[in-house]
């Protein structure tokens, strides 16, 4: 059974935080608005500052199934919504001939929903409001896989030439996310409500990791957020999200650490920088990223 939606912003703000996700207020205002207008939530912002563990988040607070939709480049219909069990209708086809049964409406069941093998965008549309669905890193889809994506989020509904038009009997919530590795189209946008994620200011992400890892030190949570602040203003290739974060501060508490030195920062680094050459420019520089000097 769902949990009731929220009666308002702080109501929403409230029950996030219950599970450890700590928004900021613009964050929580558009996933409230979404909520209560059934629309899709579009998020995009830098990697790793929480656009996919929002849905998570959700999906567990409102007691729904998450259904994930992870994009690609190259990837279609046939992965996204919906494949033919092909084994079961050889197996069809062959009782069919055995008992010479081939009129029309026999060979036209092969191609019936119980044939269909549901791929998560078509889980969605059959589970309704009993789901979250996230389309996670839309960016990395094709145009094309852009365009196909229309008629879901306008409608809740899609078509299957050989079944027909199958639509939500309710409306999932509907999260999509973007690194922006590409601009995504116009009209994709004008379906969703738009929210750009920043980096979170120090103080909140302290906060989100002492929530995440509530064993850690007070201190040893501030010297790593202040150093990670540090790293995000250099020219990094790849700059640490908040992920990478919490990543860096659980494994400095696993060597056993309380502080941050140099000697612990350089061991250490590979949890929180995924770059080689973000590495070489680091390592110039460890002392005042340590220190802040």
């Amino acid at each position: 059974m769902n949990t009731p939606m929220p009666e308002g912003v702080s109501a929403l703000d409230a029950m996030l935080r219950s599970d450890g996700y700590l928004p900021d207020r613009g964050l929580s205002t558009a996933a409230f608005i979404a909520i209560t207008l059934g629309r899709p939530l579009l998020l995009e912002g830098e990697v790793g500052v929480g656009k996919t563990e929002l849905a998570k988040t959700l999906a567990t607070v409102f007691s729904r199934r998450l259904i994930r939709l992870q994009c690609y480049e190259g990837i279609d219909t046939n992965q996204a919504l919906y494949e033919w069990d092909y084994a079961r209708q050889m197996l069809q086809i062959r009782a069919l001939s055995e008992h010479d049964l081939t009129d029309a409406d026999s060979v036209d069941a092969l191609f019936g929903e119980k044939f269909l093998l549901e791929r998560p965008l078509l889980e969605a549309v059959r589970a309704g409001d009993q789901c979250v669905l996230l389309i996670d890193e839309v960016d990395r889809a094709d145009d094309e896989f852009e365009a196909f994506l229309l008629e879901l989020l306008s409608d809740f509904q899609v078509t299957i030439p050989e079944v027909g038009t199958i639509k939500a009997k309710s409306r999932p919530l509907v999260v999509l996310t973007s690194n922006r590795t590409r601009e995504l189209h116009d009209a994709l946008k004008r379906r969703c409500l738009y929210h750009w994620i920043e980096y979170p200011t120090a103080e909140r992400e302290e906060e989100i990791v002492l929530s995440r890892l509530p064993g850690v030190s007070k201190s040893l949570a501030a010297k790593a957020v202040a150093a990670v602040h540090r790293l995000r203003g250099l020219d990094l290739a790849k700059p640490p999200g908040v992920a990478e974060t919490i990543d860096w501060v659980e494994a400095l508490q696993t060597l056993g650490t309380d502080k941050l030195d140099v000697d612990t920062f350089m061991v250490s680094l590979g949890s929180v920088i995924k770059d080689r050459d973000d590495l070489e420019v680091i390592a110039r520089r460890a002392g005042s990223i340590v220190d802040g000097g």
